[in-house]
């Protein structure tokens, strides 16, 4: 009989032997063959149902309840959920439990499209705080603590405040002090900490914002650790949450049938971590600074390290997020990115027009980064490249003017015209460049000449845009 169509494309990636430098964790399974044998043998007999005996994740009292518990004493946090439905469900249910319809919340500009989702969910009104940037790597970077205790006196009714730490690059705000200025101010402080789930392993990374003052915080533990795609966890650490409505969106945005497996995988990563955790986060470090001391020595390399701390509003970085940039020798990220996969069968996680991001875990091995670290130097030797000037113009990121609040400008009648005429008119979509992701215009905002000139710019030379339904970016949909 033939495979299935996604199952036969799927093998025959997996025939590849490509390294693993994307998400999940696992990176390709390896540890669960190192580690829980069982489980891969036994796959398939483990998605059931909730049959006597199994538990019940919407109304735990067993199995489910022990293991949650357990994750909940592991980071520190009076209550742990798992989640089956990514960390998106988790940001919804966050965002909606500290708030009602119609009021205010604080967000970072940068922040995922889940955040911006459970504003349009849940009715409410934002107020856009933005990050650093770094004009030289084109990289959004971290939120000050003055630019949040501004917004906060500006927005005194403002109910709470989203911060995501780390951010896709490893850049960690200060959020020990946000975190002191946000209960300053008696709001909650809600922290996206997708990219963050494996803090807790090494005191050589940066400290969790649980372990700093965060009220609630949500991760992604498929993306830093060994479990399954869209496996996470909603950490409560405060009194002030209303755990019972917590529970309720928690309901109302996960499945009524939960994945077993998924949540086999959760309480998997967390003994993983929490018996060879630091062994395991020992080798990834000394094997990323081998690495990056390796590459280091080649002219017009660029590794994003430490050395931003105390700039751009970065406190600290998360080495396992390897951000390389090969502009200065005219690569660009995209470049690179498709000579390693294509010829080197080395898969990392992102490209831009500057730089590749590979993302690290514990499931890598010392072989995964000696192999990178020869397909970087030959990529750099090799003089048949084609070469070329890498620039963009800077841009002042600022939040425009906000005629209609998100979730009305999502239900309202709209047209399409030539973007090229839309300056003054209230926007339908969102116009974001990415690098560095930072939304140029959202939902119900005002579009401006300034706008419309700097996505011209950004089109000529083939940056990607996201948000706008014409992929070709030639007309928007505005709000009639």
């Amino acid at each position: 009989m033939d495979n299935p169509i996604i199952l036969n494309n799927l093998i025959k990636l997996s025939k590849k032997d490509m390294v693993s430098f994307h998400v999940p964790g696992h990176k390709n399974g390896k540890i669960f063959e190192k580690y829980y044998r069982n489980f891969v043998n036994n796959i398939s007999k483990l998605d059931t149902t909730e049959i006597y005996g199994n538990d019940n994740l919407h109304f735990p009292k067993g199995m489910i309840k022990e293991a949650q518990e357990k994750a909940a004493k592991f980071y520190g946090a009076y209550n742990t959920f798992f989640l089956i439905n990514g960390t998106t469900c988790g940001i919804y249910a966050m965002i909606m439990a500290a708030t009602n319809s119609g009021d205010k919340i604080i967000v970072t500009r940068d922040c995922h499209r889940s955040v911006i989702n459970a504003i349009i969910l849940g009715g409410l009104v934002p107020v856009y705080v933005m990050p650093q940037i770094d004009n030289e790597r084109f990289l959004s970077m971290g939120v000050t603590p003055h630019s949040i205790e501004r917004a906060l006196k500006e927005n005194p009714d403002a109910k709470a405040v989203v911060i995501t730490y780390p951010n896709y690059y490893g850049i960690c705000s200060d959020i020990k002090k946000i975190a002191n200025i946000v209960h300053k101010y008696n709001k909650l402080l809600l922290v996206d900490e997708a990219h963050g789930a494996h803090l807790k392993l090494h005191y050589k990374l940066p400290m969790s914002s649980l372990e700093l003052g965060a009220d609630i915080v949500v991760q992604s533990t498929h993306k830093t650790l060994p479990s399954f795609t869209q496996s996470s966890l909603l950490h409560v650490k405060s009194k002030r949450i209303d755990l019972d409505k917590l529970k309720f969106m928690l309901s109302l945005n996960q499945s009524s049938s939960p994945s077993y497996i998924l949540m086999t995988s959760l309480d998997m990563a967390i003994t993983i971590a929490m018996k060879e955790g630091q062994f395991l986060m020992d080798k990834l470090i000394d094997n990323i600074n081998e690495f990056v001391n390796m590459i280091n020595n080649l002219d017009g390399i660029d590794v994003l390290s430490k050395d931003i701390k105390g700039s751009y509003g970065a406190y600290d970085l998360d080495i396992t997020k390897i951000t390389i940039s090969m502009r200065d020798i005219g690569i660009d990220g995209v470049t690179a990115e498709e000579i390693l996969r294509k010829k080197y069968n080395i898969q990392v996680e992102m490209a831009d027009m500057f730089n590749i991001l590979a993302v690290s875990s514990i499931a890598n091995e010392k072989n995964d980064f000696e192999r990178l670290s020869k397909a970087i130097k030959n990529i750099h030797s090799n003089k048949k490249i084609t070469r070329k000037k890498i620039e963009l113009p800077e841009y002042n990121f600022k939040s425009y003017e906000m005629k209609i609040i998100p979730r009305e400008a999502v239900y309202m009648e709209k047209e399409s015209i030539p973007f090229t005429e839309s300056k003054g008119k209230i926007s339908g979509e969102y116009i974001i460049p990415y690098p560095p992701g930072i939304p140029l215009i959202c939902p119900g905002e005002i579009i401006t000449e300034e706008v419309i000139e700097y996505v011209k710019v950004l089109k000529s030379i083939g940056l990607n845009i996201i948000g706008m339904s014409d992929e070709k970016l030639d007309t928007i949909k505005v709000i009639i």
